[in-house]
């Protein structure tokens, strides 16, 4: 809940209508920094909740912060760096999310600026380039992508709502199997089937994929592997 970024995140995720996870280097009574007084009661006013490993009475020192933000990393599936100096506790977090098995993706900056080193040096050293959200989403294991949908709105006379991944011109079954394949990765049927044995029927999904084909959104490789036409 530092100031930048991270409070444009979680005002991001609040206008969103989102949940947020805000994880403090200070006790739980002291709000820091004490202009995102405001922010904090959206946040758990919204279902998301503050957490902090610090007793009561922590005032904000310095080294609490980098300690905290193995926190972060370990709470999440990955860590996007947006900016980050030479000297950001940042790379605290990055380096984190890497000894703890997570994704690491970085947005690249401008050269010449000094808040670009972070994700820059990130992406030299073999992190995931972000350009667009859908570089995020497709890295997301399948089963979370599944998860993240946007639940299913019926159709009404002004018709259907618009969608956060552009599917929203898709059947229920459709958007289910489309949210599991991926653009650089190809799916084995299998694979598809046994994940979405819990929502659709075998049936079902041949007959989604079949649509998708037909479509053009989906293309299907040699031995029964589909992938994602972007």
């Amino acid at each position: 809940m530092a100031r930048g970024i991270d409070t444009a995140a979680h005002r991001g995720a609040l206008n969103g209508r989102g949940r947020t996870v805000a994880i403090w280097g200070t006790g739980i009574d002291e709000v820091y920094p004490g202009e995102n007084q405001k922010i904090s009661d959206q946040i758990l006013a919204s279902g998301g909740a503050i957490l902090t490993e610090f007793p009561l009475g922590t005032f904000p020192a310095p080294q609490n912060f980098p300690i905290r933000n193995r926190i972060i990393s370990g709470i999440a599936i990955g860590v996007l760096v947006i900016e980050a100096g030479e000297s950001s506790g940042t790379r605290v977090t990055a380096r984190c999310a890497l000894e703890q098995g997570r994704e690491v993706f970085a947005v690249p900056g401008n050269v010449t600026n000094k808040l670009s080193w972070g994700p820059n040096t990130l992406i030299k050293q073999g992190s995931a380039l972000v350009a667009t959200w859908e570089d995020v989403w497709e890295a997301l294991p399948a089963d979370t992508r599944l998860a993240l949908m946007p639940p299913e709105q019926p159709e009404s006379e002004g018709g259907a709502p618009a969608s956060l991944f552009e599917t929203g011109d898709l059947p229920p079954t459709e958007k289910k199997v489309f949210a599991l394949l991926r653009s650089d990765e190809s799916t084995y049927i299998d694979q598809l089937v046994e994940r979405l044995s819990s929502y659709l029927s075998s049936s079902e999904i041949f007959s989604a994929l079949f649509e998708l084909e037909l479509s053009g959104r989906v293309r299907q490789l040699p031995g029964k592997y589909y992938v994602r036409v972007m």
